[in-house]
């Protein structure tokens, strides 16, 4: 009743605004360090001025720490152990070959969609969605730093001119940081910006045609480039340092993150922490790089008021996931933990939510497209793991889920994380494996906040009412083929058996996509022509059991003396 009660109100709503416009914004690697948000040190105004005209989530949670498989779950509604992708290269109609994305339910019902920057993740071999789109897809042609002296090695450089068709990611990357004194759209953020001005004065001209805008911004992502007033809003000796600075107690040995991807950068240690300077200053560079995103987003704001067009639009502002700032002595994002599953969401709905509201709903990225579905007045797929919290917004008070789950593969695990109000349970087991495989933590935000100590040990009661959450979802899939349709198993590899050690080097490199020179499982996973039994064999690789396969383990197939 409660749930046909808000669909006819929100109907009643848009027989009198016709169709609502949406406006998505998309942000790379925000953490919720934001103003509004309570972080005393932040600047960043435009987001706390979008939070003051809707609500604010304060619970609101990835489906999985990493670009890829979270805009898979924004963008269809499913979420990774559904599709079967945890990793950047498998496109996500590999799993879902006839999903309707987000912008395409709105395109097939009349929507002009059209998109800019970084939304679906596109790179390590992933592509873009056409059928999502209205118009060409806007990218900016930009490089990622200004200057000079900070790009990446000599080598990479000529490789790069030697071979134009390699991709970026395959090559070693330059300084973790930038600070040039240099206009905004000088970086890649600013062309999108201006950009989507541009077609913000577009739709003005035609108020009679709906549309769906979404503007993916990619800073704060590594490298912290920005231009240098962004850097001097800060005294970098006033920002918070992490209060924890090494991995929970009782944790698995495999469940933190090594940091890979910040380690391929420029005077980055390839092992053991950074030194206190550099933490300072790559959390400078974080704020620096939050900032300048920030000023992006009110330049879009300002032109959306500007068109006359806001009172019938719904914006939606969303960070893919978390990032680790030093916490735990971790990096960058690829965990379970709270510092990489939490995420800033904040929702403007002219008509439906109040200016200034927040909850504490539980919320996961999932839920937001059937949300837009129904206040758009669309029928979406009944195949959606998502669920609308379209009755939150009208009243922050309303609960949506008990809990929310995420995933994270790490060696031959995947960890499923429950999350509800007070608790987090990970489960740690091979994708489809067994209960007595299974390996817990647990950790209590009440008593606990920083994660100090895994208490799954010290709280049995607690471990087995989480399991009971757990086991209402279904086992996860393990990680499908990304093998091009055609390819036979084996290919010509038969015939160039006298070469195996050399093309097991060449694969080696081929998977390792972040360039720490180790292998993940979702890494190991890449390009397997048998993927229901390439996990079988991580662990019989992994000859030191440390979650991670070294060349020489990867080369010798775990044979090493």
């Amino acid at each position: 009743m409660r749930a046909l009660f808000f669909l006819l109100a929100f109907s009643s709503l848009l027989s009198a605004a016709e169709k609502p416009n949406v406006l998505l914004v998309c942000v790379d690697d925000l953490k919720p360090v934001i103003g509004c948000y309570g972080d005393a040190q932040a600047k960043t105004p435009n987001i706390d001025r979008l939070a003051a005209r809707g609500m604010l989530f304060e619970k609101a949670y990835c489906n999985q720490a990493v670009c890829s498989p979270s805009r898979n779950a924004l963008l269809t509604s499913l979420r990774p152990q559904t599709l079967g992708i945890y990793e950047l290269s498998t496109n996500f109609r590999k799993g879902a070959p006839d999903a309707i994305t987000l912008p395409q339910l709105f395109k097939n019902n009349g929507y002009r969609t059209e998109g800019m920057g970084k939304i679906f993740h596109v790179g390590h071999g992933n592509v873009n969605d056409d059928a999502s789109w209205s118009v060409p897809y806007f990218t900016p042609k930009s490089g990622t730093y200004v200057l000079p002296e900070n790009g990446a090695p000599p080598e990479a450089q000529a490789e790069k001119k030697t071979n134009p068709k390699v991709e970026a990611w395959k090559l070693a990357r330059g300084a973790p940081t930038e600070s040039a004194d240099v206009s905004d759209n000088r970086y890649g953020d600013g062309m999108v910006a201006d950009e989507a001005v541009k077609r913000l004065d577009a739709a003005k001209q035609k108020p009679d045609e709906p549309f769906f805008l979404a503007v993916g911004f990619v800073k704060p992502h590594l490298p912290f480039v920005a231009p240098k007033k962004y850097w001097d809003l800060y005294d970098p000796a006033k920002l918070p340092q992490p209060e924890l600075s090494k991995a929970p107690e009782g944790a698995p040995e495999f469940a933190p993150t090594t940091w890979g991807e910040l380690r391929n950068y420029k005077d980055m240690p390839d092992k053991g922490p950074v030194t206190p300077e550099q933490q300072r200053h790559l959390i400078h560079g974080y704020y620096a790089a939050m900032s300048y995103m920030d000023a992006q987003l009110g330049k879009v704001l300002d032109a959306l008021d500007a068109s006359g067009l806001a009172k019938n639009t719904i914006i939606v502002f969303w960070g893919d996931h978390g990032w680790h700032l030093g916490d735990h002595g971790m990096w960058c994002k690829h965990t379970n933990y709270e510092q990489a599953a939490h995420i800033p969401l904040l929702i403007s709905a002219p008509g439906v939510t109040q200016a200034g509201a927040r909850t504490q709903s539980l919320t996961e990225t999932v839920d937001i497209y059937p949300t837009l579905a129904e206040l758009a007045g669309l029928k979406a797929p009944e195949t959606l793991d998502g669920r609308s919290f379209a009755s939150v917004l009208k009243d922050g008070s309303a609960s949506n889920r008990d809990h929310v789950i995420h995933v994270y593969p790490r060696g031959e695990n995947l960890g499923r994380a429950i999350r509800t109000q007070r608790h987090r349970l990970v489960e740690w087991k091979p994708a489809g494996g067994s209960a007595e495989q299974a390996v817990y933590e647990l950790y209590d935000y009440q008593a606990d906040p920083l994660e100090s100590k895994n208490l799954a040990a010290e709280q049995p009661a607690v471990v087995t009412e989480l399991k009971a959450l757990l086991a209402k979802h279904p086992e996860a899939k393990l990680q499908i083929s990304n093998k091009p349709e055609g390819k036979k198993a084996g290919g010509t590899a038969s015939k160039k058996k006298s070469k195996s050690k050399q093309d097991r080097h060449a694969m080696f490199d081929s998977r390792d996509t972040n360039k720490d020179g180790q292998l993940t499982m979702e890494e190991f996973l890449l390009k397997q022509p048998d993927p229901e039994e390439a996990p079988k064999r991580f662990p019989v690789f992994d000859a030191d059991k440390n979650g991670v396969l070294s060349r020489e383990e990867f080369v010798k197939s775990g044979k090493v003396k």
